[in-house]
């Protein structure tokens, strides 16, 4: 949680930021997520996820859009690699889809969902791209939901299973994996407000689910340990840094509860700390019963963490309850905001990274995710995003800012490689380096990409 007086960020000066400015070793790359780009859901032995179900419900996704072919990226993958290499990245951080390789959540094994992630390893360190691997990004399996999703215990060992499997058959070339992408979403966003998979409304359900995913992470890390030799092993959490609307004492207490809603709630336990006891007090008998060496597996130490940043949290007294706590999200007068209505605030992300290492001193943190979506418009064959690149611009330099205090920053991964299926959004919010015409799969190189190539490469 930060304090002060909550004023719009000072955007009007670009900084000239350069890859020298940052360690040799620093990985620059870019996000993608399974459901978001791969298509094809029903090809191969593909099961069906949450999101094949929750997609296809009516007034669930705004246009009645669904990711049935999104990018096509299941077919159009050797492209999609090139398109890799024509921005220079020396990192890709992609998702597996848990039904392409257990359709039905566990038990048999889909050999063509293996063969696909088998290709594109292959060629991506062919092209000299280290691939990071997430192995859930919100796409749990229907069989599972069907028998309890998140909130049924067993889900975190067949998890655990899913991670060992993968392992074994990817950990000789993958050294980077992520267990889970934001907790939070899935959580809270899913089981909780019903806005993403599985669309539930149940405060008791989402924290419940929070408990097991959490479980599920500190189960996988020693299975991919095992079966990955020599691997980094992390987590991704989506961090939301609150600050106060006013110095009231009532929106002090209430950012920090929002803290505590969306980040401690996950960062605690995940470096040991268990949850913390304010909101365990706070949710009362919503909260799940906890077991000792179930905290003790969640603390699993990390290589390295993953960190998803998009905006900051500004947070008044309220007696509507998000999450139960009594706090609501204000807007800044006067900020600059993307097409989502987020806020651009670039030195929250310097706040929360020093926060980071001051309270949990991880052994090296990765942006995971960092990117805005705007109203991107094909001129004449180009993209002129300029809204975007001057966004990256100044992130890259929350991100130097943070190396400066001593943060150990090991890389950054633009959100996204390219535009794709934006969750409930459909196809109207356009977050990637490079354009995709959806009718006919065209792919452009913004020239937000266009620069990260040239910075890259410099």
């Amino acid at each position: 949680m930060s304090n002060g007086a909550v004023e719009p960020a000072n955007l009007s000066e670009v900084p000239e930021i350069k890859a020298a400015d940052f360690p040799a070793n620093f990985v620059w790359g870019s996000a993608t997520a399974a459901y978001q780009i791969e298509g094809a859901v029903r090809e191969d032995g593909r099961g069906q996820s949450i999101w094949d179900t929750f997609s296809h419900t009516p007034g669930k996704i705004e246009n009645g859009e669904n990711g049935d072919v999104a990018n096509d990226h299941y077919h159009l993958w050797p492209d999609d690699v090139k398109l890799m290499q024509n921005l220079n990245l020396n990192g890709y951080r992609f998702s597996i889809a848990w039904s392409r390789i257990f359709p039905q959540g566990k038990g048999e094994v889909n050999q063509k969902g293996l063969d696909f992630y088998d290709r594109l390893i292959d060629t991506l360190l062919a092209a000299n791209i280290q691939p990071f691997v997430t192995l859930y990004h919100w796409d749990l399996p229907q069989a599972l939901q069907d028998k309890g999703g998140w909130a049924n215990r067993d889900t975190a060992n067949y998890f655990a299973e899913y991670a060992e499997l993968i392992a074994r058959k990817f950990g000789d070339r993958v050294k980077n994996w992520i267990t889970h992408n934001e907790p939070f979403v899935a959580t809270m966003m899913g089981n909780y407000m019903g806005v993403h998979a599985p669309g539930l409304h149940d405060l008791r359900t989402a924290l419940q689910v929070s408990y097991n995913l959490l479980l599920s992470h500190g189960m996988a890390v020693p299975r991919l340990r095992e079966y990955s030799p020599n691997c980094q092993a992390g987590i991704t959490l989506v961090l939301n840094p609150a600050y106060p609307a006013t110095n009231s004492s009532d929106d002090a207490e209430a950012a920090r509860r929002f803290d505590g809603f969306f980040n401690r709630w996950f960062l605690d336990p995940v470096f040991g700390k268990g949850f913390p006891a304010d909101m365990v007090e706070l949710y009362g008998e919503a909260a799940p019963e906890m077991q000792s060496a179930d905290l003790q597996t969640m603390g699993v130490p990390l290589d390295f963490l993953g960190v998803n940043y998009y905006s900051r949290a500004v947070i008044k007294a309220a007696s509507t309850k998000e999450g139960g706590i009594g706090a609501e999200q204000v807007k800044v007068a006067g900020a600059q905001r993307t097409a989502m209505d987020w806020e651009v605030y670039p030195a929250a992300l310097t706040e929360m990274l020093v926060r980071v290492k001051n309270e949990y001193n991880p052994a090296k943190i990765y942006i995971t995710e960092n990117g805005a979506a705007y109203e991107d418009r094909v001129e004449n064959g180009r993209v002129h995003d300029v809204e975007r690149l001057n966004y990256l611009k100044h992130h890259f330099a929350a991100v130097k800012a943070a190396l400066d205090r001593g943060v150990p920053m090991a890389g950054y991964f633009a959100w996204s490689l390219m535009d794709n299926f934006e969750w409930s959004y459909g196809y109207g919010k356009r977050f990637g380096l490079t354009y995709v015409d959806y009718q006919t799969q065209q792919r452009i190189i913004k020239d937000s990409g266009l620069w990260y190539a040239n910075f890259i490469q410099q």
